[in-house]
């Protein structure tokens, strides 16, 4: 097994763990009002209790400073990823449009689709803009030092690995779940890859309007 393998088995792991032992609170916890079994069939893993995001602020793709407290107001899917990925960015990108149309007008308004960019080194702002105006000029690209990318990764248990930038052609190695973030700015949740569009566009509007 090379290294590259070993670090994706390990972010598999990781995340593997964390969202078991989420769903595992999840079935045990009190109820919300909301199908719990249907939502985990979704891929919607709702956490016991909201985290708070760290106060960090990170550059959006028009080159301006968003503070992660500007993120209240709306739900929000955050994604991390990066515009040179070969795979999983582009495929979930074009996911997300299409649940994004799927979804009743209400719901699409009160929905927000964030990629977080794993790859600051060459994800500029310019870079985001246009990668974003692929799928959908509605989603929000963030980018930022390296450190508080990590931090922001570390506070809603979405690992990745830090690619070595010295290497042409570098890949990052990262995950293909989505943070749900509530109106609120806490993290609520995860969805779970791959995405099911099905089941999430009967699911979500559901959660949408739970609150906020």
């Amino acid at each position: 097994m090379n290294r590259t393998h070993k670090t994706v088995f390990i972010l598999v792991a990781i995340v593997a763990l964390v969202l078991g032992l989420t769903v595992h609170k999840v079935l045990n916890g009190k109820g919300d009002g909301l199908d719990k079994v249907a939502q985990l069939d979704a891929g919607i893993v709702l956490l016991p209790q909201s985290r708070s995001l760290p106060g960090l602020s990170l550059t959006n793709q028009d080159g301006q400073a968003v503070a992660l407290d500007q993120l209240k107001g709306q739900w929000s899917l955050l994604f991390f990823g990066y515009t040179f990925c070969p795979d999983i960015c582009p495929a979930t990108l074009a996911q997300l449009r299409q649940l994004k149309g799927m979804l009743p007008a209400e719901a699409q308004a009160r929905l927000r689709v964030v990629l977080v960019s794993v790859d600051p080194n060459r994800d500029t702002p310019q870079q985001l803009k246009q990668y974003l105006g692929y799928f959908d000029a509605s989603f929000v690209g963030l980018t930022g030092a390296a450190a508080d990318i990590q931090a922001l990764a570390s506070a809603v248990s979405i690992p990745y690995i830090p690619a070595d930038t010295t290497k042409p052609n570098y890949t990052v190695d990262h995950s293909g779940n989505l943070v749900i973030l509530a109106p609120d700015g806490t993290q609520r949740g995860f969805i779970r890859a791959p995405l099911n569009n099905e089941k999430l566009a009967e699911q979500l509007p559901l959660l949408l309007h739970s609150e906020g």
